[in-house]
């Protein structure tokens, strides 16, 4: 499973990869793991810069009462990219069939970084 060494250490800074094309996608990654993390996600943040939220297991995700747009990442339990939603406005529900990650990024990461379904993630 492509999030063991964030479970290991989530305390640890780690990165965010696109092992198909050796892009470097963000330089932290926290980890919504347990349940209270995985309600509050991103709830109360302004924005994200440089930074991923990663939300597991989980294959959808609603941006109700946030205050700014995210890109969506779906991946499964190997870090493969199942689908990815670009800029999800506030107050809408996505999801992908197949899903085990969610991966939430600031809008416009994934066309940035070139993430495509199919591509395999890694955190480093």
């Amino acid at each position: 499973m492509f999030l063991k060494p964030l479970l290991r250490d989530p305390q640890r800074q780690w990165t965010l990869v696109d092992a198909d094309t050796a892009t470097q996608i963000v330089t932290r990654v926290v980890a919504a793991v347990d349940s209270a993390s995985r309600k509050k996600g991103l709830l109360g943040r302004t924005g994200l810069d440089d930074e991923a939220l990663v939300i597991a297991p989980c294959n959808a995700v609603h941006t109700f009462f946030m205050k700014f747009a995210i890109d969506v990442v779906f991946t499964n339990r190997d870090g493969r990219v199942v689908r990815v939603v670009p800029a999800v406005p506030p107050w809408r529900i996505t999801g992908a069939w197949g899903g085990f990650a969610t991966i939430e990024l600031a809008a416009g990461t994934a066309a940035r970084t070139g993430i495509l379904v199919g591509h395999r993630l890694e955190v480093v």
